[in-house]
C-alpha cells in the first residue's frame, strides 16, 4: 500500500541520516517572510510551546497539500504581495478538487475476512476513460477492498441503517462476510471551488481559519453513480447475497485536496511553473497535490511523489547555479 511507503518511513529517515536534515515536530508555520525585493527569506513558526521563531532560508518549499498550502500563501500577504504570495494570477486557493469516490457493498454467504493480510486495490480499469455514450464526462477505477476497519464499519453502519438493538448487532456481525468496491472517479476543476481565509473565525494560534467552498460538478456525481452501478454488478456476479449502494451526495469530506496552486506555463492562469517554482517569487516552490490541474481518476499519491522527486532534482540544480 502507498501508505506503507510514506515519506515518514522512507526518505525522511534517509535525509536525517545524512546529518543535513533536521525535523522540528509540533511546529506550526504562521507565514512566509519576504524581503523588500520580493524574495522569500524564511518562515515564521510556532514551536510546541507556541513560542514564535523565524527560520531563515535561501529558498522555501511549501508541501502542505491542497488546503493548507493555499491558506499559508494567503496568510503570508504583505504590502508588496497584498493578495498573498504567488498570487498575481488570483488563482491561489481556486480550482479545488476532491477526487470523488462512491461505494458499493456486498454481503456474502461465507466469511471473506477481507480485513486480514494485504488489501488488493485498483483491479478494474475497464471504465477508466471517458465515453460520450454515458452522457457525462468522467471515468475511473474500481477497487476491491474491505474499506473501513471494524470501528469505522460500525460507525458507518449506524448512519446507513439501524443504529441500535438486535438489527444493528446483526449488521455488525456481517463484517467478516462483506466486501466493498470503491469507485474512484473524477472531480472536475471548477474555479468557484476554493480555499479562502475566513474573515472572522480564528484558529487556536489566532490565525485566520480556512474556509472551504465546494460544489460537485453534475458530471462528477453522474460518473460516481455510473461507476457505483458497475461495482454493484461485479458484486452480484461474484455471488453476493445482498448488494447496497451508499448515497451519492454532495462532498463534505476529502483526503485528496488538489488543484489550488495549479501548475502551468502561463503566469496569468497558473501559480507555479513546470519546475514547481512560483511565477512571482523565484525562490518559493510548491510541491504537493495543489499543483495538479486535474484530479486524475484515483489515488494521486504516487503522482505527487514522482513530481516531488523531479522537483527536488530541479531545485538542487537551481541552487548549484545560484538561482535561489
Amino acid at each position: 500500500m502507498v501508505a506503507k511507503a510514506s515519506t515518514l518511513t522512507t526518505v525522511i529517515p534517509e535525509a536525517e541520516a545524512t546529518g543535513r536534515c533536521e525535523v522540528r515536530p509540533d511546529s506550526y508555520v504562521a507565514r512566509i517572510e519576504t524581503s523588500a525585493d520580493g524574495r522569500v527569506t524564511g518562515v515564521a513558526y510556532f514551536d510546541r510551546e507556541r513560542r514564535e521563531h523565524v527560520q531563515k532560508a535561501r529558498a522555501v518549499v511549501v508541501c502542505a497539500n491542497g488546503a493548507e498550502t493555499p491558506r499559508l500563501l494567503l496568510m503570508s500577504a504583505n504590502p508588496r504581495f497584498p493578495h498573498g504570495l504567488a498570487n498575481a494570477s488570483g488563482l491561489v486557493g481556486k480550482y479545488l478538487m476532491f477526487n470523488y469516490m462512491s461505494r458499493a457493498l456486498g454481503v456474502f454467504e461465507h466469511e471473506l475476512n477481507e480485513y486480514k493480510s494485504v488489501q488488493v486495490t485498483r483491479i478494474v480499469h475497464d471504465f477508466y476513460d471517458a465515453d460520450p455514450k454515458r452522457g457525462h464526462y468522467g471515468g475511473g477505477g474500481l477497487d476491491s477492498r474491505i474499506g473501513p476497519q471494524p470501528m469505522t464499519w460500525a460507525m458507518r453502519t449506524a448512519t446507513e441503517g439501524p443504529s441500535w438493538g438486535s438489527a444493528y448487532k446483526a449488521r455488525l456481525r456481517e463484517f467478516p462476510r462483506s466486501m466493498q468496491v470503491g469507485c474512484h472517479g473524477t472531480s472536475l476543476a471548477v474555479e468557484s471551488n476554493n480555499i479562502t481565509l475566513d474573515p472572522e473565525v480564528k484558529d487556536a494560534w489566532g490565525l485566520p481559519a480556512m474556509r472551504v467552498t465546494y460544489r460537485d460538478h453534475p458530471d462528477d456525481l453522474a460518473n460516481a453513480r455510473f461507476l457505483q452501478d458497475r461495482g454493484a454488478e461485479i458484486l452480484e456476479a461474484a455471488g453476493a447475497l445482498r448488494v447496497t449502494k451508499s448515497p451519492v451526495a454532495a462532498s463534505n469530506f476529502s483526503v485528496h485536496m488538489l488543484g489550488t496552486s495549479r501548475m502551468g506555463n502561463d503566469p496569468a492562469i497558473s501559480v507555479i511553473d513546470k519546475y514547481h517554482r512560483s511565477h512571482d517569487v523565484r525562490n518559493l516552490f510548491v510541491c504537493d497535490g495543489s499543483s495538479l490541474v486535474t484530479s486524475g481518476r484515483g489515488q494521486p499519491t504516487m503522482t505527487i511523489q514522482a513530481l516531488a522527486f523531479r522537483a527536488g532534482e530541479h531545485i538542487a540544480r537551481f541552487a548549484k547555479r545560484g538561482e535561489v
